[in-house]
């Protein structure tokens, strides 16, 4: 499946997080007033419309709709062809409540199918991601592929494995 989103630079907005509590020390706040602030207040950064791209091998059944879903709840936010103002608001806001690089999106679409579905170490899951930056002349992807089993180990302890089952490699196998 495939499907879109939106992602809000997390990198940015800890820089303007930086930012915004040097102004507010400038101005006479005190810790706790700025963290308070930071804590109730969006902070901006530069999004990324993204497209993200799952591939479960199985020969259990999977649902495409949920499987669309757990890409697009990888994502900062959803996109819409067609927004009011207060919904766009809302999309904006939650974008920048739940920023996330192109590498987060792939681990928890991979993590979602992982919970979703009671999948055989053999398996074979793929996960992308591509971003189309705003503010940089390049765009960012990040992919993770393997057998169920490989990426189980990864996701668990948080360390990447030296070298996954690539696709041709399972369908021959």
């Amino acid at each position: 499946v495939e499907a879109t989103g939106m992602n809000a630079c997390p990198c940015a907005q800890g820089l303007v997080r930086e930012s915004s509590r040097e102004r507010l020390e400038a101005a006479g706040f005190d810790g706790e007033e700025i963290d308070r602030i930071l804590e109730l207040v969006p902070l901006a950064t530069h999004n990324q419309r993204g497209r993200g791209t799952l591939y479960v091998g199985t020969q259990d059944a999977v649902n495409a709709e949920q499987l669309v879903q757990i890409v697009e709840s990888s994502m900062s936010a959803p996109v819409y062809g067609l927004l009011k103002r207060p919904d766009e608001l809302h999309i904006v806001e939650q974008a920048h409540a739940h920023a996330r690089f192109v590498e987060d999106s792939v681990r928890l679409a991979l993590h979602g199918t992982l919970e979703t579905y009671a999948l055989d170490d053999a398996d074979f899951l793929f996960s992308r991601q591509l971003n189309f930056e705003t503010i940089h002349d390049h765009d960012v992807i990040a992919e993770r592929f393997g057998t169920v089993g490989e990426l189980r180990a990864e996701l668990e302890d948080g360390q990447p494995l030296a070298r996954h089952t690539e696709l041709g490699d399972w369908l021959s196998a």
